[in-house]
């Protein structure tokens, strides 16, 4: 039995009072705080961290701004940010790709920079090295949020909360109830990314192309590195195979290679350490320690195996191991596999997302993936907690099942999440309602005069907001 102390009672001080408060500054957290923040309300963002960002800074690529059949679904604020980074020459265009359906390649430092600078000109107040330690109820109505820094404990109270932390670290704390991982509890394995500089990524892109059978990839065919510079390796599994059979200890089946923006530089996406728990220090910190050993291997393979990298050298590791699962709260809907591979229509549909089921399994090295042949809606109510009013969910831990829920965590879908978070919370804290209670019509109707793409057109739209 664990031995407990009784903490004594205190008075905490309110550091402060605003309309919406958004608890992380991820790719949603980025785009909540700039949608609620639109005209004028006063917007509070809590990050960790000393940057915001989150997994665009790790030196991973945006998927899923195109669907797949090649058109764009992922608009709106998630598009100026793009947009904003293009202009410092620090994203890519939105390039289809056979196994993610696109990839959109960002420099992570910019990110940060221009990230914040948006955040700043829409006068959103940040506050970074702050964690949500507890939460402040009346009843079953969120009012507020304890945050812990070196500052101590402190209180933010809000109108209307909207959880960003992607663990639903607020929803799980004020008591919605939250599932983990699959049906054994078993989540997706955390990456450490690593970047290597000096690699000579058109031998490596050409190899490919030209030898297709010596360099075997995962479902994108050798004619797509003919014709990109910039591009995602999967796959040389018998590369893999073989450096094992010599020696090498290699956590994955798959090579998995993201060509950066600057000339010779690769992201590695291939540490894999199973059975981490991402809302338990303990268990992130054997994480890392674990994923800085396996880096050690992983180096050498890319070096003596892999076309391209003879004089590859070590640059960076990402700032924290990237998380793929961890909470789901229960929400007034749950996303399915069927959602997904059926396509799905919703009538509260406020984002739309194609990329497919893509599940890392929680044990051993490998991965399935599954595609739907175009894309599918997510519902508004996969947004609102269960039991918990005045709180809004966004990113990955909204209400899903496991299998549904590897197919809207990558970074574009969440973006989207987090753009209509942040328009429902200001329409909530306006009209002074729930969240829950706003009309959800007019709701899609701002989103799409404001540039994001729903599978519903305007007319239509209009016609029954006014019958």
């Amino acid at each position: 039995m664990l031995k407990t102390f009784k903490e004594p009672a205190r008075e905490i001080v309110v550091r402060k009072e605003t309309d919406v408060l958004v608890i992380g500054g991820g790719p949603s957290g980025i785009m909540a705080a700039l949608a609620a923040a639109e005209d004028g309300l006063n917007v509070m963002l809590v990050e960790s961290r000393s940057f915001v960002g989150g997994n665009m800074t790790i030196g991973l690529p945006i998927l899923g701004f195109l669907g797949q059949k090649g058109n764009q679904i992922i608009k709106g604020l998630p598009q100026k940010l793009i947009d904003r980074l293009k202009a410092v020459q620090a994203s890519s265009e939105h390039r289809p790709c056979p196994l993610h359906m696109s990839l959109t390649l960002v420099e992570p430092e910019a990110v940060k920079t221009v990230g914040l600078q948006m955040l700043v000109e829409s006068k959103v107040d940040v506050l970074f090295y702050a964690f949500c330690a507890g939460v402040v109820m009346e009843k079953d109505e969120l009012k507020g949020v304890i945050i812990e820094s070196k500052a101590g404990r402190e209180v933010i109270l809000a109108k209307t909360i909207i959880d960003c932390s992607g663990d639903a670290d607020v929803a799980y704390r004020a008591g919605v109830p939250c599932e983990y991982g699959n049906e054994d509890g078993g989540v997706q394995p955390p990456t450490l990314m690593f970047c290597l500089g000096g690699v000579d990524t058109e031998k490596l892109r050409t190899s490919v192309a030209e030898e297709p059978r010596t360099y075997l990839t995962d479902f994108i065919p050798a004619e797509y590195f003919g014709q990109n510079n910039q591009f995602v390796l999967v796959g040389m599994r018998n590369l893999i195979k073989k450096a094992q059979d010599a020696g090498l200890t290699l956590a994955t089946e798959r090579t998995i290679l993201i060509t950066g923006l600057r000339k010779g530089e690769v992201w590695v996406n291939m540490t894999r350490v199973n059975g981490v728990n991402g809302t338990d220090p303990g268990s992130l910190t054997h994480g890392e320690i674990e994923g800085r050993h396996q880096i050690l291997d992983i180096q050498q393979y890319l070096i003596e195996y892999v076309p391209g990298f003879e004089n590859a050298y070590f640059l960076k590791t990402a700032p924290f191991l990237g998380i793929r699962e961890t909470r789901r709260i229960q929400g007034h809907y749950t996303m399915t596999r069927e959602d997904i591979m059926t396509c799905a229509h919703f009538d509260d549909s406020i984002a739309v997302a194609s990329y497919p089921l893509d599940i890392h399994h929680p044990q051993g090295g490998g991965c399935t993936l599954e595609w739907c042949g175009d894309c599918y809606d997510i519902p508004y109510r996969s947004l609102i907690p269960q039991k918990v009013k005045n709180l809004i969910v966004a990113g990955r831990c909204i209400s899903t099942t496991h299998e549904a829920m590897s197919a809207i965590r990558v970074m574009a879908p969440c973006m989207a999440m987090g753009e209509a978070a942040g328009r429902a919370a200001k329409m909530a804290v306006r009209q002074g309602i729930q969240p829950a209670d706003i009309d959800v019509k007019k709701l899609q109707q701002e989103l799409l005069e404001k540039g994001a793409y729903l599978r519903i057109e305007k007319e239509q739209l209009a016609s029954s907001i006014n019958s």
